[in-house]
């Protein structure tokens, strides 16, 4: 028995879905417990393509029981939508359940969302828009709608009324916009709750149970640590927590049940939104990586910025979420590239440093200092062993693990489920 906790590493974006289908495989539970539609995650499966943003990765297999814990923001609409799309690619929902505790984004929300972004101006975060900030605003001040009085049209009558009155005050009284009505909004969200009622259980029951049984749990985070509201490059940050400790406040599971924690990292490094960025490519390197890995956005279609790997990041991500393991992806992205460059520290006003610093006002004015790599020239998609790497590549994945301080588990080389080298069993 195993609990596992996977992690983004860098500024999310590092191919979590395709670790967390990889892994799911050997798990019985997966457990996402964290964030909202805000987040995707992309899965190649027996050369099918699925984007996911809610529902955890683990839900392609039949066997697995998949959940979604109180820590995540759940918009009714988006998760519908994402169920029939998989039900109609012939994927079973049968096993999925929602906490009870879960909050949900409703659409007062993402129009607070969009004036709070445009009232920003030049200091725009670059949100995606979808109403998860002022959702866990809400959440913090006690306000919030959960799943519980969703699927109770008594409750969430009463709930609704006021909190809308209080929203449409705000609306049309300091916003100059519309309010919403009531009547019409209520009536949406009961048959929306009718709709969710058969997939509402208490997770954390079903989670410590699962752990007392002795069976196999992998927890499924979104975004990555530099996106933690508090240990990320703040404000330039999602409004929840993806480090590893987030597991067990977004599942109700103690920290004493955590076994491992991976996390995982770009062989190179992209970042979507606003914000500082050292090891930023703004040249041909960085469109080779961009077009070469793809790098938009699975929710917004937005274009990733690229940059060289940043051990100054992993080391940091290793002391946040007491990582175990690195799973490496997208190694197969460099190849082809005749030098590599690596971030192995920072030089602030002068000086060297080792460690990231803690505000963005410093982060700004960090210049990466480099090591080089020789490249690779092999097309390494096929490649399903350590051994039959590039010795080239086999040394720069050495050198990762070496600047991080953290052995190296899994290492991928494409984008399919079979494109993955799995150097360390992990239950």
């Amino acid at each position: 028995m195993a609990t596992v906790v996977l992690i983004g590493a860098q500024w999310g974006d590092e191919g979590k879905g395709k670790v967390t289908d990889y892994l799911a495989r050997n798990a019985d539970l997966v457990v996402r417990y964290q964030g909202g539609n805000n987040a995707g995650h992309t899965v190649v499966a027996d050369g099918r393509e699925y984007k996911l943003h809610l529902i955890p990765s683990g839900i392609l297999y039949s066997d697995k029981q998949c959940l979604i814990g109180n820590g995540v923001v759940l918009d009714p609409q988006v998760f519908l939508r994402e169920i029939n799309g998989l039900i109609e690619q012939g994927i079973s929902v049968e096993k999925l359940k929602i906490s009870p505790r879960t909050h949900v984004i409703m659409p007062y929300h993402l129009k607070m969302d969009a004036i709070d972004e445009e009232r920003r101006g030049t200091n725009k975060i670059g949100t995606t828009g979808r109403g998860i900030g002022p959702a866990y605003t809400d959440k913090a001040s006690r306000v919030g709608i959960r799943i519980a009085e969703l699927v109770d049209p008594e409750s969430l009558a009463e709930v609704l009324e006021n909190v809308l009155a209080e929203k449409n005050q705000l609306f049309t009284e300091y916003h100059d916009s519309t309010a919403f009505d009531y009547k019409e909004m209520l009536e949406t969200y009961i048959e929306y709750g009718q709709k969710l009622a058969p997939f509402v259980a208490d997770v954390s029951i079903l989670v410590n149970d699962a752990i007392k049984e002795g069976r196999n749990i992998l927890f499924e985070g979104a975004q990555g640590t530099l996106l933690d509201l508090d240990h990320g490059t703040y404000p330039y940050v999602t409004s929840s927590h993806p480090v590893a400790a987030a597991a067990c406040l977004g599942t109700g599971v103690g920290p004493s049940k955590i076994d491992k924690v991976i996390g995982i990292a770009k062989a190179y490094i992209t970042r979507v939104g606003e914000g500082p960025f050292p090891t930023e490519l703004n040249d041909e390197n960085g469109e080779y990586l961009r077009r070469e890995g793809f790098e938009f956005g699975t929710t917004t279609g937005r274009p990733r910025r690229c940059g060289w790997f940043d051990a100054v990041i992993s080391r940091y991500a290793a002391r946040i979420n007491g990582l175990d393991y690195l799973a490496v992806t997208k190694l197969d992205v460099l190849s082809g590239l005749e030098k590599i460059l690596i971030c192995n520290e920072y030089q602030l006003d002068g000086k060297v440093i080792t460690e990231f610093p803690t505000t963005i006002k410093e982060l700004s004015r960090c210049k990466p200092v480099y090591q080089e790599m020789p490249g690779w020239k092999e097309d390494i998609t096929k490649i399903r062993k350590l051994e039959d790497l590039p010795a080239n590549a086999r040394k720069y994945l050495e050198k990762i693990s070496e600047l991080s301080g953290v052995p190296v588990a899994i290492i991928g080389v494409g984008p399919g489920r079979d494109q993955t080298l799995m150097l360390k069993n992990l239950y």
